[in-house]
């Protein structure tokens, strides 16, 4: 167990990417890749008007005795089904303030929903099994993704100055967040900073 940096370079892809590309990765001090992280970018300009969405499926199951997927991103807005797949029944809640709900007891091929109609990070847990685990990121920008095994991403079209957010369970910052702002020429090394993390702990990362 040790305290460890995550170093984040953010740079704009080019090649096989658009120009308006932009391209994160997010290793720890070792070079290693770290997984898991939502990176999002808020344009200076403003974010397109209209609803906001995205390619992966609003919905976060439970399978195995655990959320599937750990970490989830959705728009403002959004429906999220939770399904439940295990021969057990189970209890999800969430105590986030701008978004408290409660699905009561539900059992193998049933499904309950919850709108989550504030931006912000919801930590997602079942009142019956306490290992179980997950988290809902809501997000009220289309420039939004969250790191490959490689720690990477790209936020299509995350042109021009703005704000650049990184979300990790581990990162110690307030609401496990860190917010920087960001140049519209970025240099061709890219944007680096480095953030702490709290110990790694079984199964993260």
């Amino acid at each position: 167990m040790f305290r460890s940096t995550v170093l984040l370079a953010a740079f704009l892809f080019a090649g096989a990417a658009h120009a308006e590309d932009l391209a994160v990765t997010v290793r720890d001090r070792t070079g290693a890749p770290v997984a898991g992280a939502v990176v999002t970018f808020r344009p200076a300009a403003g974010v397109p008007a209209g609803p906001i969405h995205f390619d992966w499926p609003m919905r976060m199951a439970q399978r195995g005795i655990a959320f599937e997927p750990h970490v989830l991103i959705a728009p403002v807005g959004a429906e999220v089904a939770f399904p439940n797949f295990d021969a057990v029944r189970h209890h999800v809640y969430s105590f986030a303030p701008a978004n408290k709900f409660e699905l009561r007891l539900f059992g193998r091929d049933e499904s309950r929903s919850y709108r989550f109609m504030n931006a912000g990070v919801a930590a997602i847990g079942c009142n019956i099994h306490d290992r179980m685990s997950a988290f809902v990121i809501v997000v009220d920008t289309p420039y939004a993704g969250t790191t490959s095994a490689e720690g990477r991403v790209v936020l299509h079209n995350g042109a021009g100055a703005g704000a650049l957010t990184i979300w990790h369970q581990d990162l110690r910052a307030p609401g496990g967040k860190l917010t920087r702002a960001v140049a519209s020429g970025r240099p061709p090394a890219g944007e680096t900073v480095i953030v702490d993390l709290r110990p790694a702990q079984s199964g993260h990362h």
